[in-house]
């Protein structure tokens, strides 16, 4: 018994010494969260059928939309409104600062599923790495004070022509990747045509001061919204129901000051993914994603949500609270593998309610190696609390470091429950990782690895 009391006090000591540093972060939130603020913009609109737009689902729209918003932007901004009824956009929308695109509610903006529509090739980053690809289907760059609005439908019409790309699409996939390993100039990263990569759905490219709200988004070719290298943006009440595998939800890449919430989210791939680059093209960028809030969002489908595998330059200062999760595969995902560099760390998780799910919180650090394990990420100062979780198909919480380098360090999972579990941990490899109070299939762990 004396020994049994002496381990209790040494686990507590330890947990005291270790974490009561992290314990004050979700302190920090409030402040970031104060500092995040909608774009404004002038009180004057400017609806599209008076530059011509018929909405008969055939009639091209974007000639009538593109004048709406360059005149609005030479006068200063405004909303640009899309009417109730059927839009036919033949080729992207390029959104300017001071513009609030407003899908109104009955109104369904379709866009064409023609590639060749989304030339000439526009500054992207694809999968991590800077490249000149196809346009997006709504694009913004260098933009300030820009949204897009309303309770209308955005429909992409991946599945047509783009979801074949995915399956041809290795060569070029590969040449990007050692262009970005090699510093290959971007001004001779030019991809577009023949080469297949997929356009996003939704980019926001270096902008300041965005909103994404109300709106329905469907069938996008890849990631339906990707925010890169942007400050201050919200994205709120979006329904996103898009089912093909590379559809994340959202991608918050290099960006900061982010609000998520009040989102429903369908999808083929993450919910959510927090990125911040591949390897050496992201280490050249040198931008971590950071201050970013997630919460009160309704997930199902793939994982949930997710940070990597591209964060080669860094994620810091996360806060994800409120949310439920319906069926996905991992609840709570750390991914990324021994080229990629990058420190994750401050991540704090609280108030999760998960239906099913493969894993409530799952650390990787061998997602899809390439190029000899020679730049170890690692994942540190990570607090997930206060989960219940009715099944998981596979383990409860799973962290698979390294011996070679300290991968995954002072982590806490504490009042997790899981009613049914198929298998309960599975944790190597890790420094001042630490169980508490985790009850499954009714026995509790605690304990400190």
């Amino acid at each position: 018994m004396n020994m049994l009391k002496c381990k209790v006090m040494m686990f507590v000591l330890l947990f005291v010494v270790i974490y009561q540093p992290m314990i004050s972060g979700w302190e920090d939130m409030e402040s970031i969260l104060s500092a995040i603020k909608e774009p404004v913009f002038p009180d004057r609109e400017f609806v599209i059928t008076d530059y011509g737009a018929i909405g008969d689902g055939q009639t091209n729209v974007l000639p009538a939309i593109q004048s709406a918003i360059d005149e609005a932007n030479v006068l200063g901004g405004g909303r640009i409104v899309i009417p109730q009824g059927e839009w036919f956009s033949e080729g992207p929308v390029h959104l300017k600062s001071n513009i609030n695109l407003i899908i109104s509610e009955g109104a369904t903006l379709i866009f064409t599923a023609d590639p060749k529509y989304y030339l000439p090739a526009v500054l992207t980053r694809w999968e991590g790495t800077e490249v000149f690809n196809y346009s997006p289907l709504i694009y913004a760059y260098n933009a300030i004070n820009v949204a897009i609005s309303g309770n209308g439908t955005i429909i992409g019409n991946g599945g047509e022509v783009f979801s074949t790309f995915r399956d041809i699409q290795g060569n070029a996939q590969n040449l990007l990747r050692e262009m970005g390993a090699n510093n290959v100039p971007l001004y001779n990263r030019v991809f577009g045509e023949g080469y297949y990569l997929r356009p996003n759905m939704i980019q926001f490219f270096s902008c300041q001061n965005v909103l994404i709200e109300g709106i329905t988004i469907k069938d996008s070719p890849m990631w339906v919204n990707h925010l890169v290298y942007t400050s201050n943006a919200i994205m709120r009440n979006v329904t996103v129901d898009s089912h093909r595998l590379n559809n994340d939800g959202i991608v918050i890449e290099s960006s900061a000051n982010v609000l998520i919430e009040g989102n429903s989210f369908n999808t083929g791939d993450d919910s959510i993914v927090i990125k911040s680059g591949r390897d050496q093209d992201a280490w050249r960028v040198g931008r971590p994603s950071q201050n970013i809030i997630i919460r009160k969002n309704v997930m199902e489908g793939h994982n949930a949500i997710a940070i990597g595998s591209e964060m080669s330059g860094g994620v810091r200062l996360v806060y994800i609270e409120d949310n439920k999760l319906m069926t996905v595969r991992n609840a709570i995902y750390f991914k990324a593998n021994l080229d990629r560099g990058g420190i994750v760390e401050n991540i704090y998780v609280r108030n999760i309610e998960i239906k099913n799910s493969d894993s409530v919180v799952r650390f990787r650090t061998d997602y899809h190696g390439y190029r000899g394990d020679m730049h170890p990420p690692l994942f540190r100062d990570i607090i997930v609390e206060d989960i219940t979780c009715k099944k998981t198909s596979e383990v409860v919480v799973e962290a698979r470091g390294t011996e070679k380098a300290e991968t995954i360090h002072n982590i806490l999972i504490k009042d997790v429950k899981v009613l049914n579990a198929a298998k309960t941990v599975n944790i190597f490899g890790v420094n001042e990782f630490v169980l508490e109070n985790v009850i499954i299939n009714n026995k509790k762990y605690n304990k400190f690895y």
